[in-house]
């Protein structure tokens, strides 16, 4: 995997309309969706509990799909290195679409495609078309539209 440079909104308007790339596999753990139970309160059965999971709709526990969609930030910054920087915020999801489960001990990586880049008064709105997957299937964990805002130096 080789990281994008963009380091000015000159060089983000090259990639419109183009992939991104993906991000390092990342497997997920029970230890990461029970610690995220505990963060959210959400300790519902087909999460935390692995024994009565077995016999549950999946076979085993399953993430959070909050805890998948918590993972951009970690996984965009491995597709992406933006220079010059003095905030990045994420400004919004658009377009969100949670389409299978991730299995506990599933891999999952990022893809990302450039959608549009526009230039707001001197900030830089970038649409990121995001999608999850899981190594090994077809249907994506969750497809949607990142907004970002870099406010370059």
């Amino acid at each position: 995997m080789s990281q994008l440079i963009i380091n000015n909104l000159a060089e983000f308007k090259q990639y419109v309309g183009k992939d991104l790339g993906q991000s390092e596999i990342l497997k997920i753990t029970q230890e990461q969706i029970n610690q995220f139970a505990d963060a959210t309160l959400d300790h519902q059965w087909i999460h935390t509990d692995p024994e009565r999971a077995k016999e549950g709709p999946f076979g085993t526990t399953i993430a959070h799909g909050y805890l998948s969609l918590s993972l951009v930030p970690y996984l965009w910054a491995q597709i992406l290195k933006v220079n010059n920087l003095k905030m990045m915020i994420n400004y919004g999801i658009e377009r969100l679409r949670f389409s299978q489960p991730v299995k506990v001990d599933d891999e999952v990586v990022l893809k990302a495609h450039l959608e549009a880049v526009t230039d707001l008064r001197g900030i830089t709105k970038a649409e990121v078309g995001a999608r999850m997957e899981v190594i090994g299937e077809k249907k994506p964990v969750f497809t949607a539209t990142l907004i970002l805002l870099y406010h370059f130096e």
